[in-house]
């Protein structure tokens, strides 16, 4: 079974307030794994809870992409048993084909960089990736620009807000998206509007089946409510036997 995971920008008010009470509420969920945020930055903070407690990190988001050098991430990640950097947002290059290429290539040359240090890199996606570029997707564009070491994170409710048919997509990338974002709502690009997994209008069913093998990370860009009662139940959810979902 694929494992399960939390992005940890859901609970990042949680996180200033009290990082220790913040994870130990997580473990009390079930999870044992967790995605960090904003690596240099919080990894330092985090670093202690996450010795103390049972709780694996083995990816993080950082900036890569735009940053002249990643030494400070690579160094953070490694400190703390993250395996996978993933980029979280480049906002401007998908409208053509070239910039789509230069971005891929970045990434690619980033890749040879993290091998070195025992590390992994990808890309997360939000909605404005998806706009034609060539008859197709410029996130598809993308996906085969890229080198085969560098995977992706699916984010599959920004995706269905951009009106990709997710499992499509996932069946046509399956290979690569080695990270799955779970999360739902009316498809709308307000985050306010989200809602735990499978209340929303979000094809999860079909795109979890259609990557059944990339682990699944709740997210809240903001939750309703109580975000730790929010995740409980998408975790609930994403655990429910196929049959039951």
């Amino acid at each position: 079974m694929a494992s399960l995971s939390v992005q940890l920008y859901s609970v990042r008010e949680a996180l200033a307030d009290d990082p220790r009470a913040a994870f130990e509420r997580l473990v009390g969920l079930g999870f044992e794994e967790v995605e960090l945020f904003d690596l240099v930055r919080w990894g330092p903070i985090l670093a202690g809870p996450l010795g103390d407690l049972p709780l694996r990190a083995p990816v993080a988001h950082a900036r890569i992409v735009g940053n002249a050098d990643v030494a400070d991430v690579f160094a953070a990640a490694r400190e703390l048993g993250v395996t996978t950097v993933i980029e979280p947002a480049v906002r401007e290059g998908w409208d053509d084909a070239a910039s789509v290429d230069r971005i891929a290539g970045r990434l690619n040359a980033l890749a040879v960089d993290a091998a070195a240090s025992g590390l992994v890199v990808g890309y997360h996606n939000h909605w404005w990736e998806f706009g034609d570029v060539g008859g197709r997707t410029a996130f598809e564009h993308f996906a085969d620009h890229l080198a085969p070491e560098v995977v992706l994170e699916l984010d599959a409710y920004w995706a269905a807000t951009a009106g990709v048919d997710l499992v499509a997509l996932g069946t046509r990338l399956a290979g690569r998206i080695r990270h799955l974002h779970v999360k739902d709502g009316p498809l709308e690009l307000d985050p306010a509007t989200q809602v735990p997994a499978g209340a929303g209008r979000a094809d999860l069913r079909g795109v979890l089946r259609a990557v059944p093998d990339a682990t699944r990370v709740l997210e809240f860009d903001a939750a309703p409510g109580d975000v730790f009662e929010a995740l409980a139940a998408s975790a609930a959810w994403v655990r429910e036997p196929e049959g039951a979902r």
